[in-house]
């Protein structure tokens, strides 16, 4: 990552959105450990073998994205939302005029 502070938090915020599990034999895991938790603290998983089998899993610690969350806020490059979202989840849906499975269909034999 190169740049000021800006630019990490922003490679941050898109290297955590493509963040995959992945797997490291034991001597792997030994011989490169720093990537491996670097990988961890972004929010990815890492599972560890010893001869192929799985024995334990890396993970971030529960509750652990705040840190990121508020670096994110605080570059700008995360909105926090306003307002109950409980109550937007428990309201009826929305009527609408058209059916959405025909309009999908239809965008669909547009070529859309």
């Amino acid at each position: 990552m190169s740049g000021g502070r800006g630019n990490d938090l922003q490679d941050l915020f898109v290297e955590t959105m493509l963040v995959t599990m992945s797997t490291a034999s034991v001597s792997e895991l030994k011989a490169d450990l720093s990537r491996y938790l670097r990988e961890v603290r972004r929010g990815g998983e890492v599972e560890v073998l010893d001869r192929g089998v799985p024995v334990a899993r890396l993970v971030p610690p529960a509750g652990g994205d705040d840190g990121v969350r508020a670096r994110l806020i605080g570059a700008g490059l995360l909105k926090p939302g306003k307002g109950n979202a409980a109550a937007i989840l428990q309201s009826p849906p929305l009527a609408l005029p058209v059916s959405l499975s025909e309009a999908l269909a239809d965008d669909r034999a547009d070529g859309g």
